[in-house]
């Protein structure tokens, strides 16, 4: 644009003077009919433009360029047509005089000198740069640029401190120097003894703080702060491997000593961010070096939680020793050596029962004062289960505190959902997410339900008892299935009845739990050898027997053995904080559930084969039997059986599942009322334990002198063809019985 215009201006001026050459010369003007030089100067805007000079001459005229420009195509005296005038770069063509001390900074004509840093411009020559004595500086301040325990001597262009012995600025020259309290590291403690590996890593944290508060200490032999952290986490996997830590002590010891040992290695880490992970911790820390306090925002993350706050709450109000840390660091399994404690909280809120429902987290900074903080940080936690939100459970922040206890002093929580809890703190120490599990109300439709039921089976499994022990005409290997089964339900509904609910004394609870896994699996275990021996009468032998030694190994054995490996690995899951039964947090529920539902599925397979094999055996040995009533008779005694071996407890796999009523009602119904099943299909049914009992309570109440009349005057022949008769009902009944 610039250069049309003036190109049309520079036209417009050949034009006149073609124009008036005929009467004056090229650069002249005729004024008053005498030619006079034509100034091309003073037109406006500049014929030369911008950062440059007009020369008139004669006839014409020349532009030289403003210092610092020169002419675009390099020459010194140019015309507009020849271009405009451009910057010198004096600093990349070594056109500037500000010494080796300065950096040149280019300027638009000109060019400025900046003195490094550590030094300033020297008044006596502008362009030249002389040291900064900053230790001379801070003396006549009377500021401690080292610290009160550190001398400052001067170098060029900066300074270092020297610390004093029990002192340190961790390898950083222009850091004031900061006290090392190497006896938190002590060994001297009781319970550091009791948790085996911490004297080890507390010794070695010791020596290295030793070494380091040590002036004379050569660089070479001060670890790097990755080697020590590593080795670090590597003590603290050898602490926490072989297990859950037993006392509340020394888990306060550990997680002290961990977070002590970070605050002295997060200074030397060479990186600003370091993350390390191992078997049992998961750690990760920021640090921030410099002469002015750092500010911005923080996040620290990991698989088990995150850590939101800022610098400003990471350094502190106080002395800034030229360095900030913030480290977060999550124990992967120190959960299940927490898991108690509750004491305090239990104070505070009565009611509830509290559980560890997130990993241990440890939050550390450089900040000294901890207590209370500029700003609150934000944790946000990972939840061990993912779990729906139900009116019996909330989710409280607590941190573990010095005497061994949890505590919601400080701590709240900002909001939650199924996965995450987020906790906003005022102070720092090590956290966790705790689940309050409030009790729910008792359904007292479920209480009266189960209550009768278990009376009513208790007075049948007492009447089946008697029978199949005294029945002398229905003895053999099914009648003492029957028998043990009666005895082991009658010992467990009765303590159930008895000891359910008795929580306390913990010892009582936790025997009352074993006895009803014991006697709950021998009733299903007898069920088994029910459906075994079905199955031997109806597909191999008709009428097999086993001896009962056998079935006492098997039906007694079978349940003792699962009880006595269960109570090894787990048992600690024996009794819960409102039932003496078995808990549903550690996996031990299965070694109940687990053999139930095997033999539920062994004797579906045994039904079935015997079923069938039965439907062939009806139609051969009751050829006259009407089709309704092999119907019926297969239909009652099937249902009978399915329930005596087991099936309906189908029903409370559907329990680990809330809000199904229905089947809560049903399972409850058909497990209270199992003794009265078992009775009224083993006794009622069974057509010679009905003239067992006919004939007991004939002897009871017909007279003596008239049984005797009675038989005497029987029909011979009469009373063999009832006997016949008789004979051929039972074999008919026989089969059916069998299911």
């Amino acid at each position: 644009m610039w250069f049309g215009k003036k190109l049309l201006m520079f036209g417009f001026v050949c034009a006149t003077w073609i124009s008036v050459s005929r009467e004056c010369g090229l650069g002249q003007t005729s004024i008053n009919n005498r030619c006079q030089d034509y100034d091309e100067c003073e037109e406006k805007p500049s014929i030369c433009g911008n950062n440059s000079n007009c020369i008139n001459t004669n006839g014409s005229y020349y532009c030289q360029c403003l210092s610092g420009y020169k002419g675009n195509h390099g020459k010194t005296n140019f015309t507009a047509v020849e271009g405009p005038c451009i910057d010198i770069n004096e600093c990349t063509e070594n056109l500037h005089s500000c010494g080796h001390l300065a950096i040149c900074q280019n300027q638009i004509g000109n060019y400025s000198c900046i003195c490094m840093s550590g030094y300033i411009k020297n008044s006596s020559s502008p362009g030249n740069c002389e040291d900064i004595n900053e230790c001379k500086e801070a003396e006549m301040k009377n500021e401690h640029i080292c610290g009160e325990k550190g001398s400052c001597e001067n170098t060029n262009g900066s300074y270092w401190c020297k610390c004093e012995t029990g002192y340190t600025n961790y390898g950083n020259e222009r850091t004031q120097c900061s006290k090392l309290s190497c006896g938190r590291f002590s060994v001297d403690n009781k319970p550091m003894q009791l948790l085996g590996g911490l004297a080890d890593m507390l010794s070695m944290m010791r020596n290295s703080c030793l070494t380091l508060s040590n002036p004379t200490t050569s660089d070479e032999k001060k670890a790097d702060g990755e080697a020590l952290l590593e080795k670090l986490l590597t003590a603290t996997d050898s602490i926490l491997s072989p297990g859950p830590v037993d006392s509340s002590e020394g888990v306060t010891e550990l997680l002290g000593a961990v977070e002590n040992s970070i605050l002295l290695i997060g200074p030397q880490l060479i990186h600003n961010k370091t993350k390390i992970e191992t078997t049992q911790t998961d750690a990760e820390i920021a640090v921030q070096r410099g002469m002015t306090r750092p500010t911005g925002a923080i996040h620290l993350t990991n698989d088990h939680a995150s850590l939101s706050t800022d610098w400003t709450a990471a350094a502190g109000t106080g002395a800034y020793p030229g360095f900030a840390m913030a480290g977060l660091l999550s124990y992967k399994n120190l959960e299940g050596s927490v898991n108690r404690s509750f004491e305090e909280l239990e104070q505070q809120e009565p009611g509830p029962s509290f559980q560890i429902f997130s990993k241990v987290v440890s939050v550390v900074v450089s900040n000294p004062s901890t207590q209370n903080l500029s700003h609150p940080v934000n944790i946000t936690f990972r939840h061990l289960q993912d779990i729906k939100e139900s009116p019996e459970l909330s989710y409280i922040c607590a941190y573990w505190k010095e005497k061994g206890a949890w505590s919601t002093d400080g701590c709240s929580q900002q909001q939650s959902n199924a996965t995450h809890t987020v906790c906003t703190c005022k102070h720092l120490s090590s956290f966790a997410v705790l689940m309050a599990l409030y009790p729910m109300e008792p359904n007292f439709g479920l209480m009266v339900v189960t209550k009768l039921g278990l009376a009513i089976s208790l007075l049948c499994l007492i009447l089946s008892i008697l029978t199949f022990k005294f029945c002398r005409s229905i003895q053999g290997t099914r009648t003492t299935i029957h028998l043990h089964l009666c005895i082991c339900l009658f010992m467990a509904d009765l303590i159930f009845l008895a000891g359910i609910s008795q929580t306390k004394p913990e010892g009582g609870c936790k025997f009352v739990a074993g006895a009803l896994h014991f006697f709950f699996l021998g009733v299903i275990t007898w069920m088994l050898l029910e459906g075994v021996q079905l199955y031997r009468m109806v597909v191999l032998v008709f009428n097999a027997t086993v001896r009962p030694l056998y079935l006492f190994a098997a039906g007694y054995g079978t349940p003792l053995a699962i009880v006595v490996i269960s109570a090894i690995i787990r048992p600690e899951g024996y009794g819960t904080p409102h039932h003496c039964w078995l808990s549903l947090d550690n996996g031990l529920i299965w070694s109940f559930f687990g053999p139930v539902c095997f033999i539920v599925i062994l004797n579906v397979f045994f039904f079935i084969i015997t079923v069938w094999k039965l439907a062939q055996k009806f139609a051969s040995l009751n050829p006259d039997l009407s089709k309704l009533h092999k119907i019926k008779a297969f239909t009652v005694t099937a249902i009978a059986q399915m329930c005596i071996l087991g099936l309906m407890w189908v029903f409370g796999a559907f329990l680990f599942q809330a809000g199904l009523p229905a089947v809560e009602y049903i399972f409850t119904i058909l497990n209270s009322l199992q003794g009265a099943l078992v009775f009224v299909m083993h006794c009622l049914l069974s057509k010679q334990v009905r003239e067992e009992y006919a004939n007991f309570f004939s002897c009871i109440c017909t007279p003596q002198k008239k049984r005797y009349s009675d038989l005497s005057t029987t029909n011979p022949s009469s009373s063999q063809s009832q006997v016949q008769k008789a004979m051929l009902e039972n074999n008919e009944e026989r089969g059916a019985a069998i299911l």
